[in-house]
């Protein structure tokens, strides 16, 4: 196994890695962008209405999109790393 491929295999991991966590960050992003403008307009300055939505969000955008992360985790296991450790 040589520097070159270890460099390809993480590069993609990170790849998968954003891939991944692309839509928590963005939901999170754009609900604390809608809070942050909501409390802003109206005053309310209350700790829980930014924590609550936006992990209740997440956790749903998580259950929508687990089997996209599952299948990208376990399509780059069996397509890069198992013929790696097969192969010595």
């Amino acid at each position: 196994m040589d520097e070159n491929l270890i460099f390809d295999l993480t590069r993609q991991a990170l790849w998968i890695a954003v891939r991944m966590a692309a839509p928590l960050l963005a939901v999170a992003l754009v609900t604390g962008i809608v809070i942050g403008l909501f409390q802003a307009l109206t005053s309310v300055q209350e700790m829980t209405l930014t924590f609550v939505p936006k992990v209740g969000l997440m956790i749903a955008v998580f259950w929508v999109t687990m089997s996209f992360m599952t299948a990208t985790l376990a399509g780059f296991f069996s397509d890069q790393i198992l013929p790696l450790i097969a192969g010595g």
